[in-house]
Protein backbone atom coordinates (compact mmCIF):
# COMPACT_ATOMS: atom_id res chain seq x y z
CA UNK A 1 0.00 0.00 0.00
CA UNK A 2 1.81 3.22 -0.83
CA UNK A 3 -0.43 5.36 1.16
CA UNK A 4 0.80 3.68 4.17
CA UNK A 5 4.61 4.27 4.06
CA UNK A 6 4.49 7.14 6.47
CA UNK A 7 3.17 5.14 9.00
CA UNK A 8 5.34 3.03 11.39
CA UNK A 9 4.23 1.08 14.12
CA UNK A 10 6.05 0.24 17.10
CA UNK A 11 7.06 -3.13 17.54
CA UNK A 12 5.74 -4.95 20.94
CA UNK A 13 2.41 -2.44 21.10
CA UNK A 14 -1.29 -3.45 20.48
CA UNK A 15 -2.52 -2.39 17.47
CA UNK A 16 -4.06 1.00 17.15
CA UNK A 17 -1.94 2.56 20.72
CA UNK A 18 0.44 5.25 19.17
CA UNK A 19 0.79 5.92 15.67
CA UNK A 20 3.76 8.29 14.73
CA UNK A 21 4.05 10.78 11.98
CA UNK A 22 6.73 11.18 9.66
CA UNK A 23 7.27 13.62 7.27
CA UNK A 24 5.74 16.65 8.82
CA UNK A 25 6.37 19.66 9.11
CA UNK A 26 8.15 21.56 11.29
CA UNK A 27 5.16 23.85 12.27
CA UNK A 28 3.63 20.18 12.92
CA UNK A 29 6.00 18.32 15.08
CA UNK A 30 3.82 18.35 17.85
CA UNK A 31 1.10 16.96 16.94
CA UNK A 32 0.12 13.75 18.42
CA UNK A 33 -2.97 11.10 17.89
CA UNK A 34 -4.81 12.52 20.59
CA UNK A 35 -5.12 15.74 18.23
CA UNK A 36 -6.43 14.02 15.61
CA UNK A 37 -9.39 13.22 14.72
CA UNK A 38 -9.74 9.72 13.93
CA UNK A 39 -12.86 8.02 11.71
CA UNK A 40 -14.11 4.68 13.45
CA UNK A 41 -13.85 2.33 10.97
CA UNK A 42 -15.89 -1.03 11.07
CA UNK A 43 -13.31 -3.86 11.59
CA UNK A 44 -12.12 -4.89 8.46
CA UNK A 45 -13.32 -8.69 6.92
CA UNK A 46 -9.16 -9.81 6.21
CA UNK A 47 -6.31 -8.40 8.30
CA UNK A 48 -2.75 -9.46 7.33
CA UNK A 49 -0.01 -10.72 10.06
CA UNK A 50 0.78 -7.32 10.91
CA UNK A 51 -2.91 -5.98 11.74
CA UNK A 52 -2.97 -3.69 8.85
CA UNK A 53 -5.76 -4.27 6.28
CA UNK A 54 -4.83 -5.78 3.16
CA UNK A 55 -8.16 -6.01 0.72
CA UNK A 56 -8.70 -2.11 -1.65
CA UNK A 57 -10.22 0.65 1.01
CA UNK A 58 -13.81 1.67 0.24
CA UNK A 59 -14.10 5.83 -0.26
CA UNK A 60 -14.23 6.74 3.36
CA UNK A 61 -11.96 4.58 4.35
CA UNK A 62 -9.37 6.23 2.22
CA UNK A 63 -10.02 9.59 3.01
CA UNK A 64 -9.17 8.69 7.32
CA UNK A 65 -6.30 7.12 6.00
CA UNK A 66 -5.51 10.35 4.73
CA UNK A 67 -5.52 12.35 7.64
CA UNK A 68 -3.62 10.07 8.88
CA UNK A 69 -0.54 10.15 6.30
CA UNK A 70 -0.96 13.84 5.47
CA UNK A 71 -1.08 16.40 8.32
CA UNK A 72 -0.96 19.03 6.88
CA UNK A 73 -3.25 22.27 7.74
CA UNK A 74 -5.30 21.31 4.74
CA UNK A 75 -5.95 18.13 6.32
CA UNK A 76 -6.89 19.43 9.34
CA UNK A 77 -10.17 21.64 8.34
CA UNK A 78 -12.46 21.04 11.06
CA UNK A 79 -15.64 22.81 11.66
CA UNK A 80 -15.30 25.58 14.35
CA UNK A 81 -16.72 23.43 17.68
CA UNK A 82 -13.48 21.54 17.03
CA UNK A 83 -11.13 24.83 17.65
CA UNK A 84 -10.27 25.92 21.46
CA UNK A 85 -11.83 29.16 22.51
CA UNK A 86 -9.79 32.24 23.88
CA UNK A 87 -7.10 33.49 21.62
CA UNK A 88 -5.62 30.16 20.29
CA UNK A 89 -4.00 30.15 16.76
CA UNK A 90 -4.82 28.17 14.08
CA UNK A 91 -2.22 25.10 13.27
CA UNK A 92 0.31 25.96 10.71
CA UNK A 93 -0.73 29.97 10.16
CA UNK A 94 0.12 31.71 13.93
CA UNK A 95 -0.94 35.22 12.00
CA UNK A 96 -4.05 33.54 11.88
CA UNK A 97 -6.40 34.18 15.34
CA UNK A 98 -9.47 32.44 16.01
CA UNK A 99 -12.61 34.46 16.66
CA UNK A 100 -13.49 34.53 20.16
CA UNK A 101 -17.48 34.31 20.83
CA UNK A 102 -18.25 36.74 24.46
CA UNK A 103 -18.26 34.39 27.27
CA UNK A 104 -21.63 35.01 28.09
CA UNK A 105 -24.14 36.85 26.00
CA UNK A 106 -27.60 37.51 26.86
CA UNK A 107 -30.23 36.01 24.98
CA UNK A 108 -33.40 37.84 26.39
CA UNK A 109 -32.37 41.19 27.59
CA UNK A 110 -36.22 42.11 27.94
CA UNK A 111 -35.97 40.37 31.38
CA UNK A 112 -32.28 41.32 32.32
CA UNK A 113 -33.23 45.25 32.55
CA UNK A 114 -35.71 47.02 34.15
CA UNK A 115 -38.73 48.09 31.85
CA UNK A 116 -39.33 52.07 32.37
CA UNK A 117 -42.93 52.96 33.33
CA UNK A 118 -43.89 56.46 33.21
CA UNK A 119 -45.38 57.55 36.56
CA UNK A 120 -49.47 58.02 36.64
CA UNK A 121 -50.48 61.62 37.82
CA UNK A 122 -53.98 60.88 39.09
CA UNK A 123 -57.10 62.14 39.57
CA UNK A 124 -56.26 63.19 35.71
CA UNK A 125 -58.63 64.39 33.21
CA UNK A 126 -59.09 59.75 32.51
CA UNK A 127 -59.88 59.68 36.34
CA UNK A 128 -62.78 62.84 35.31
CA UNK A 129 -64.06 61.21 32.39
CA UNK A 130 -65.29 58.12 34.89
CA UNK A 131 -66.47 60.49 37.27
CA UNK A 132 -68.70 62.35 34.99
CA UNK A 133 -69.96 58.76 33.43
CA UNK A 134 -70.80 58.04 37.59
CA UNK A 135 -72.37 61.36 38.14
CA UNK A 136 -74.67 60.57 34.47
CA UNK A 137 -75.81 57.67 36.18
CA UNK A 138 -76.55 59.45 39.50
CA UNK A 139 -78.47 61.91 37.51
CA UNK A 140 -80.48 59.03 35.73
CA UNK A 141 -81.51 57.47 39.57
CA UNK A 142 -82.06 60.78 40.95
CA UNK A 143 -84.42 61.71 37.94
CA UNK A 144 -86.19 58.08 37.99
CA UNK A 145 -86.54 58.59 41.74
CA UNK A 146 -88.09 62.43 41.18
CA UNK A 147 -90.52 60.98 38.74
CA UNK A 148 -91.87 58.11 40.99
CA UNK A 149 -92.59 60.38 43.47
CA UNK A 150 -94.08 63.01 41.71
CA UNK A 151 -96.08 60.10 40.39
CA UNK A 152 -97.10 59.22 43.89
CA UNK A 153 -98.08 63.21 44.74
CA UNK A 154 -95.60 62.81 47.57
CA UNK A 155 -95.58 65.68 50.33
CA UNK A 156 -98.60 67.08 47.87
CA UNK A 157 -96.43 67.87 44.74
CA UNK A 158 -97.35 66.68 40.90
CA UNK A 159 -96.11 68.69 38.32
CA UNK A 160 -92.54 69.45 37.71
CA UNK A 161 -92.83 73.27 38.07
CA UNK A 162 -93.56 72.78 41.93
CA UNK A 163 -91.30 70.27 42.63
CA UNK A 164 -88.53 72.98 41.47
CA UNK A 165 -89.42 75.10 44.10
CA UNK A 166 -89.85 72.62 46.94
CA UNK A 167 -87.29 72.09 49.56
CA UNK A 168 -87.73 68.28 49.60
CA UNK A 169 -87.45 67.82 46.11
CA UNK A 170 -84.20 69.81 45.44
CA UNK A 171 -82.35 68.80 47.99
CA UNK A 172 -83.87 65.11 47.67
CA UNK A 173 -82.93 64.74 44.44
CA UNK A 174 -79.49 66.57 44.76
CA UNK A 175 -78.57 64.41 47.70
CA UNK A 176 -79.63 61.09 46.23
CA UNK A 177 -77.58 62.14 43.04
CA UNK A 178 -74.22 63.08 45.64
CA UNK A 179 -74.77 59.61 46.94
CA UNK A 180 -75.09 57.52 44.36
CA UNK A 181 -72.24 59.56 42.28
CA UNK A 182 -69.98 59.10 45.66
CA UNK A 183 -70.93 55.70 46.23
CA UNK A 184 -70.31 54.78 43.03
CA UNK A 185 -66.72 56.38 43.21
CA UNK A 186 -65.74 54.63 46.33
CA UNK A 187 -66.08 50.97 44.80
CA UNK A 188 -64.42 51.73 41.61
CA UNK A 189 -61.60 54.51 42.13
CA UNK A 190 -59.71 52.23 44.69
CA UNK A 191 -60.02 49.25 42.05
CA UNK A 192 -58.12 51.72 39.52
CA UNK A 193 -55.73 53.84 41.72
CA UNK A 194 -54.60 50.83 43.65
CA UNK A 195 -55.08 52.46 46.52
CA UNK A 196 -58.59 53.94 49.02
CA UNK A 197 -61.04 56.81 47.56
CA UNK A 198 -59.86 59.62 50.10
CA UNK A 199 -55.66 58.36 50.28
CA UNK A 200 -55.97 58.88 45.97
CA UNK A 201 -57.86 62.24 46.80
CA UNK A 202 -55.43 63.27 49.28
CA UNK A 203 -57.93 63.41 52.41
CA UNK A 204 -55.24 64.30 55.04
CA UNK A 205 -57.48 65.40 57.76
CA UNK A 206 -55.51 65.40 60.04
CA UNK A 207 -53.44 68.33 58.76
CA UNK A 208 -56.97 70.23 58.35
CA UNK A 209 -57.51 69.72 61.77
CA UNK A 210 -53.95 70.81 63.22
CA UNK A 211 -54.42 74.22 60.95
CA UNK A 212 -58.48 74.74 61.74
CA UNK A 213 -56.84 78.37 63.07
CA UNK A 214 -55.57 79.35 60.12
CA UNK A 215 -58.19 77.08 57.82
CA UNK A 216 -61.31 79.38 60.07
CA UNK A 217 -59.57 82.29 59.14
CA UNK A 218 -59.48 82.02 55.29
CA UNK A 219 -63.29 81.42 55.86
CA UNK A 220 -63.71 84.92 57.97
CA UNK A 221 -62.15 86.37 54.97
CA UNK A 222 -64.67 84.79 52.13
CA UNK A 223 -67.78 85.94 54.56
CA UNK A 224 -66.08 89.24 54.92
CA UNK A 225 -65.93 89.86 50.91
CA UNK A 226 -69.28 88.43 50.91
CA UNK A 227 -70.65 91.15 53.25
CA UNK A 228 -68.58 93.62 50.60
CA UNK A 229 -70.19 92.37 47.99
CA UNK A 230 -73.63 92.66 48.91
CA UNK A 231 -72.93 96.53 49.17
CA UNK A 232 -70.76 96.98 46.61
CA UNK A 233 -72.48 94.57 44.07
CA UNK A 234 -75.91 93.26 45.37
CA UNK A 235 -77.40 90.74 43.90
CA UNK A 236 -81.35 90.82 42.80
CA UNK A 237 -83.60 90.23 45.49
CA UNK A 238 -86.48 87.75 44.69
CA UNK A 239 -84.15 85.02 43.00
CA UNK A 240 -85.05 80.88 43.00
CA UNK A 241 -82.93 80.15 45.91
CA UNK A 242 -84.67 83.22 48.10
CA UNK A 243 -87.93 81.46 47.35
CA UNK A 244 -86.85 78.77 48.53
CA UNK A 245 -85.75 79.98 51.69
CA UNK A 246 -89.08 81.47 52.39
CA UNK A 247 -91.25 77.65 52.33
CA UNK A 248 -91.97 76.36 55.53
CA UNK A 249 -89.00 74.77 57.38
CA UNK A 250 -87.02 75.08 54.12
CA UNK A 251 -84.01 77.78 56.01
CA UNK A 252 -83.12 74.82 58.73
CA UNK A 253 -82.97 71.94 56.27
CA UNK A 254 -81.00 74.26 54.31
CA UNK A 255 -79.14 75.09 56.64
CA UNK A 256 -78.12 71.67 57.91
CA UNK A 257 -77.85 70.54 54.00
CA UNK A 258 -75.28 73.65 53.24
CA UNK A 259 -72.70 73.30 56.30
CA UNK A 260 -72.57 69.16 55.72
CA UNK A 261 -73.51 67.62 52.13
CA UNK A 262 -72.66 70.41 50.12
CA UNK A 263 -69.11 71.23 51.29
CA UNK A 264 -69.13 67.55 51.37
CA UNK A 265 -69.82 66.74 48.14
CA UNK A 266 -69.04 69.86 46.12
CA UNK A 267 -65.22 69.63 46.97
CA UNK A 268 -64.69 66.35 46.12
CA UNK A 269 -65.67 67.39 42.58
CA UNK A 270 -64.28 70.54 42.30
CA UNK A 271 -61.48 70.10 44.21
CA UNK A 272 -60.99 66.84 44.65
CA UNK A 273 -60.87 65.68 40.99
CA UNK A 274 -61.62 68.36 38.95
CA UNK A 275 -58.76 70.53 40.19
CA UNK A 276 -55.86 67.90 40.73
CA UNK A 277 -57.04 67.04 36.69
CA UNK A 278 -56.30 70.34 35.60
CA UNK A 279 -53.35 70.96 37.06
CA UNK A 280 -51.89 67.79 35.87
CA UNK A 281 -53.20 68.42 32.16
CA UNK A 282 -51.50 72.45 32.38
CA UNK A 283 -47.92 70.47 33.58
CA UNK A 284 -48.75 67.55 30.54
CA UNK A 285 -49.37 70.29 27.79
CA UNK A 286 -46.09 72.37 29.59
CA UNK A 287 -44.08 69.24 29.11
CA UNK A 288 -44.37 67.76 25.41
CA UNK A 289 -44.05 71.59 24.61
CA UNK A 290 -40.71 72.00 26.41
CA UNK A 291 -39.11 68.98 26.40
CA UNK A 292 -38.83 68.46 30.04
CA UNK A 293 -39.14 65.42 31.65
CA UNK A 294 -42.01 64.12 33.81
CA UNK A 295 -42.31 65.61 36.88
CA UNK A 296 -41.70 63.10 39.72
CA UNK A 297 -44.63 61.66 42.37
CA UNK A 298 -44.03 62.59 46.43
CA UNK A 299 -43.30 60.00 48.73
CA UNK A 300 -47.10 58.96 48.87
CA UNK A 301 -47.11 58.49 45.19
CA UNK A 302 -49.05 62.29 44.44
CA UNK A 303 -48.19 64.03 41.50
CA UNK A 304 -46.13 67.74 42.87
CA UNK A 305 -47.64 70.17 39.93
CA UNK A 306 -45.85 73.48 39.21
CA UNK A 307 -46.71 76.92 40.11
CA UNK A 308 -48.23 77.69 36.86
CA UNK A 309 -50.10 75.04 36.76
CA UNK A 310 -51.82 75.37 39.88
CA UNK A 311 -52.63 79.13 39.21
CA UNK A 312 -54.10 78.39 35.90
CA UNK A 313 -55.85 75.28 37.19
CA UNK A 314 -57.37 77.35 40.35
CA UNK A 315 -58.44 80.05 37.87
CA UNK A 316 -60.15 77.01 35.48
CA UNK A 317 -61.96 75.01 38.47
CA UNK A 318 -63.35 78.61 39.73
CA UNK A 319 -65.28 79.49 36.72
CA UNK A 320 -67.77 76.41 36.38
CA UNK A 321 -67.80 76.60 40.40
CA UNK A 322 -69.51 79.55 39.98
CA UNK A 323 -71.16 78.99 37.35
CA UNK A 324 -72.95 75.97 38.95
CA UNK A 325 -74.58 78.56 41.48
CA UNK A 326 -75.67 80.96 38.92
CA UNK A 327 -78.79 80.00 38.44
CA UNK A 328 -79.84 80.26 42.19
CA UNK A 329 -78.71 83.81 42.40
CA UNK A 330 -80.67 85.05 39.23
CA UNK A 331 -77.19 85.24 37.11
CA UNK A 332 -75.91 88.36 39.08
CA UNK A 333 -72.59 89.89 38.57
CA UNK A 334 -71.98 90.08 41.86
CA UNK A 335 -72.65 86.83 43.19
CA UNK A 336 -70.76 85.42 40.23
CA UNK A 337 -67.08 87.43 40.52
CA UNK A 338 -67.86 86.68 44.29
CA UNK A 339 -68.20 83.07 44.10
CA UNK A 340 -64.84 82.87 42.03
CA UNK A 341 -62.77 84.75 45.00
CA UNK A 342 -64.56 81.96 47.25
CA UNK A 343 -63.02 79.45 45.02
CA UNK A 344 -59.85 80.66 44.55
CA UNK A 345 -59.57 80.65 48.23
CA UNK A 346 -60.63 76.76 48.57
CA UNK A 347 -58.12 75.84 45.62
CA UNK A 348 -55.56 77.62 47.68
CA UNK A 349 -56.19 75.51 50.84
CA UNK A 350 -56.55 72.83 48.89
CA UNK A 351 -53.17 72.94 47.05
CA UNK A 352 -51.24 74.73 50.05
CA UNK A 353 -51.92 71.90 52.35
CA UNK A 354 -52.04 69.12 50.03
CA UNK A 355 -55.63 68.32 52.05
CA UNK A 356 -59.05 67.85 50.43
CA UNK A 357 -60.10 68.19 53.79
CA UNK A 358 -59.05 71.76 54.02
CA UNK A 359 -60.85 73.31 51.19
CA UNK A 360 -64.12 71.24 52.90
CA UNK A 361 -63.44 72.62 56.38
CA UNK A 362 -63.00 76.23 54.79
CA UNK A 363 -66.49 75.99 52.81
CA UNK A 364 -68.07 74.48 55.90
CA UNK A 365 -67.29 77.20 57.58
CA UNK A 366 -68.15 79.97 55.27
CA UNK A 367 -71.77 78.69 54.71
CA UNK A 368 -72.03 78.43 58.28
CA UNK A 369 -70.96 82.01 58.87
CA UNK A 370 -73.39 82.83 55.88
CA UNK A 371 -76.46 80.78 57.30
CA UNK A 372 -75.71 82.44 61.11
CA UNK A 373 -75.99 85.93 59.67
CA UNK A 374 -79.23 84.59 58.22
CA UNK A 375 -80.48 83.51 61.51
CA UNK A 376 -79.63 86.44 63.78
CA UNK A 377 -81.04 88.80 60.58
CA UNK A 378 -84.58 87.40 60.57
CA UNK A 379 -84.82 86.21 64.10
CA UNK A 380 -84.27 82.15 63.94
CA UNK A 381 -86.31 82.43 60.22
CA UNK A 382 -89.11 83.66 61.30
CA UNK A 383 -88.90 86.69 59.38
CA UNK A 384 -87.58 86.13 55.83
CA UNK A 385 -88.84 89.05 54.56
CA UNK A 386 -85.58 90.79 56.11
CA UNK A 387 -83.21 88.71 54.43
Amino acid sequence: MSQNDGIEQTSGQPEGESVSLKNAGPADQDFSTDRIPLVHQEEPAETGKDGIQSGPLSPEEDAAENLLVDPSPAAFSEPESYLSSGSEELPGDPDQPVPVEPESSLLFQYWSQPEMFTPTRSPNLGDLGLLAVLAFLGLLVASLLTRSALYFHLFGISTVQKAVTDVHYTLGSEAVLYLFTIGACMLIFPLVWHKSFFAGLQWNGAIALRMRQRLFGAASTCFVLALLNGILLPGPVDTPIDKVFRAPGAAWLLFAFGVTFAPFFEEIVFRGFLLPAFCTACDWMHERATGEPTRPLDVNGHPQWSMPAMAVASLAVSIPFALMHAEQTGHALGPFLLLVCVSLVLCWARLSMRSLAASVLVHACYNFLLFSLMLLGTSGFQHLDKM
